[in-house]
Protein backbone atom coordinates (compact mmCIF):
# COMPACT_ATOMS: atom_id res chain seq x y z
CA UNK A 1 0.00 0.00 0.00
CA UNK A 2 1.73 3.30 -1.13
CA UNK A 3 0.90 5.18 2.43
CA UNK A 4 1.85 3.00 4.87
CA UNK A 5 4.83 1.03 6.07
CA UNK A 6 5.06 -1.55 7.97
CA UNK A 7 8.11 -2.90 10.02
CA UNK A 8 8.29 -6.41 11.98
CA UNK A 9 11.06 -4.83 14.89
CA UNK A 10 12.48 -6.80 17.60
CA UNK A 11 13.81 -4.98 20.55
CA UNK A 12 15.38 -5.92 24.71
CA UNK A 13 12.38 -5.52 27.04
CA UNK A 14 14.31 -1.98 28.04
CA UNK A 15 12.73 -0.45 25.33
CA UNK A 16 9.02 0.31 25.34
CA UNK A 17 6.66 -0.29 21.52
CA UNK A 18 6.19 3.92 21.33
CA UNK A 19 9.89 4.76 22.60
CA UNK A 20 11.69 2.57 19.51
CA UNK A 21 9.14 4.00 17.00
CA UNK A 22 9.48 7.72 18.59
CA UNK A 23 13.39 7.34 17.86
CA UNK A 24 12.50 6.00 14.07
CA UNK A 25 10.01 8.49 13.36
CA UNK A 26 12.06 11.28 14.95
CA UNK A 27 15.51 10.20 13.01
CA UNK A 28 14.06 9.59 10.01
CA UNK A 29 11.83 12.82 10.39
CA UNK A 30 15.10 14.60 10.50
CA UNK A 31 16.83 13.10 7.70
CA UNK A 32 14.11 13.62 5.39
CA UNK A 33 13.69 17.55 5.80
CA UNK A 34 17.74 17.58 5.57
CA UNK A 35 17.31 15.96 2.15
CA UNK A 36 13.67 17.46 1.21
CA UNK A 37 13.67 21.27 2.55
CA UNK A 38 9.92 21.72 1.39
CA UNK A 39 9.18 19.03 3.99
CA UNK A 40 9.76 22.30 6.24
CA UNK A 41 6.27 23.22 5.74
CA UNK A 42 4.70 20.45 7.09
CA UNK A 43 3.68 20.67 10.62
CA UNK A 44 4.41 16.72 11.11
CA UNK A 45 5.34 13.44 8.57
CA UNK A 46 4.08 11.05 10.70
CA UNK A 47 0.66 10.45 12.18
CA UNK A 48 0.28 9.45 16.30
CA UNK A 49 -0.56 6.38 15.56
CA UNK A 50 2.41 4.00 16.07
CA UNK A 51 2.47 0.46 16.68
CA UNK A 52 0.64 -2.88 17.37
CA UNK A 53 2.58 -5.62 19.60
CA UNK A 54 2.68 -9.18 18.88
CA UNK A 55 1.20 -10.56 22.29
CA UNK A 56 0.74 -13.99 21.60
CA UNK A 57 0.73 -14.44 17.58
CA UNK A 58 3.99 -15.82 16.14
CA UNK A 59 6.25 -14.51 13.94
CA UNK A 60 5.52 -16.28 10.99
CA UNK A 61 1.72 -15.16 11.21
CA UNK A 62 3.06 -11.40 11.35
CA UNK A 63 5.27 -12.21 7.88
CA UNK A 64 2.03 -13.59 6.42
CA UNK A 65 -0.07 -10.40 7.53
CA UNK A 66 2.39 -8.11 6.48
CA UNK A 67 2.92 -9.56 2.97
CA UNK A 68 -0.70 -9.61 2.28
CA UNK A 69 -1.19 -6.46 2.98
CA UNK A 70 0.80 -5.72 -0.51
CA UNK A 71 -1.41 -7.94 -2.79
CA UNK A 72 -4.98 -6.53 -0.93
CA UNK A 73 -7.39 -5.12 -3.59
Amino acid sequence: MPDHLHLFLSATPQWAPNQVVGRLKGKSARQLRQEFPELLRMPSLWTRRYCSTAGNVSSETIRRYIAEQTTRD
